[in-house]
């Protein structure tokens, strides 16, 4: 039995879909899920997406509780978005390896050493990390965020390396770099992946700029998850490899269920390591329990939710226009 969230025998035969349901009416809540959550989350949702596309829709609507099927730090945004509302999430336990990388008292002893740097922050990390920096990004707002900036202005970004790293050279802008990855994208395989395009010749492939290098220079497209999406559903061919984690082809299958399309191996080309452990934490029982308890619940300290609205503020004032596009692009062109 998990203790923690209520779950054991008491749930045996009940029609979780049904009870879920009923619960949002009751309630009058609206259930979020990520592109990463397993399909039942994502097929019983009232909005499948991006994170911070996500809390928006949610704070648009006229809902009391959001309940957030993803992780902790998307939870959190949605509070930090809609402080007056009740925000849930079904294991607290659903972290983030990107937000566990920088812990707030690191990253503000590493911008107390770099004081002429400014802070552009991946919206992968926690509230204090969000609070102790100058504007946040997502994947597909970094670049327009970055032509803001003046060229003479220095800049510190994190906690993606891989995502800063690759902003960097499309760019040109230097930027000092947090050591920061996320364990699904990091757990790609070069070998495996060239494998399989010899498998499949001719079929693109569609990474998140979460992913390595040696990962990211073999992709056609880049882009944030929605924008892999929009990718998959406008690609002219039949098949397309897709180097994010595996659970967004689920909606891909439904805009497209006539193309083909193959999730990148891992390091072994058999393993389930490209799959988010985080994101599995979340469970229809777990998300029941959460609805009927309203539990477990974000809270965040107020000023501390002010300044890391701050941040959010600041992104949305300069890129607005891109929440929820994700389109980053091919660091190259196809064919040079």
């Amino acid at each position: 039995m998990d203790a923690r969230n209520g779950i054991g025998g008491t749930l045996t035969g009940l029609d979780l879909r049904a009870e879920i349901d009923r619960l949002r009416q009751e309630k009058n809540a609206v259930i979020l899920a990520h592109y990463y959550q397993k399909p039942e989350i994502q097929d019983l949702a009232d909005f499948v997406g991006d994170s911070l596309d996500l809390s928006k829709k949610a704070a648009a609507t006229d809902a009391e509780v959001i309940a957030f099927c993803g992780v902790r730090f998307m939870a959190e945004t949605a509070k930090i978005l809609s402080p007056e509302k009740i925000v849930v999430l079904p294991d607290m336990n659903a972290g983030c390896s990107l937000e566990d990388s920088c812990p707030p008292d690191q990253f503000k002893a590493f911008r107390e050493a770099h004081p002429d740097h400014i802070a552009l922050t991946y919206i992968n990390c926690s509230t204090e990390v969000k609070a102790l920096s100058d504007v946040i990004v997502t994947s597909s707002s970094a670049e327009k965020i970055l032509s803001q900036i003046p060229l003479d202005q220095k800049i510190i970004f994190g906690p993606d390396k891989n995502l800063g790293g690759y902003l960097a050279r499309k760019t040109g802008r230097e930027m000092l770099l947090w050591p920061g990855v996320c364990i699904v994208h990091e757990a790609f395989s070069e070998t495996e992946l060239l494998k399989l395009q010899l498998q499949h010749r001719g079929a693109p492939v569609a990474a998140h700029p979460e992913c390595p290098p040696y990962i990211l220079d073999h992709a056609d497209y880049v882009g944030s998850t929605s924008g892999i999406l929009a990718y998959a559903d406008a690609m002219d061919g039949d098949t397309l490899i897709v180097a994010t984690e595996p659970h967004i082809i689920h909606q891909m299958q439904k805009a497209a269920p006539l193309k083909n399309f193959i999730g990148a191996p891992g390091a072994d080309g058999n393993c389930n390591c490209n799959i988010c452990p985080y994101m599995a934490l979340n469970t229809l029982e777990k998300l029941y329990v959460a609805l009927r308890d309203l539990s477990p619940r974000i809270e965040i300290e107020e000023g501390l939710r002010l300044q890391a609205k701050k941040s959010l503020d600041a992104m949305l004032a300069m890129a607005s226009g891109t929440v929820g596009m994700g389109d980053l692009g091919p660091l190259r062109v196809t064919g040079d």
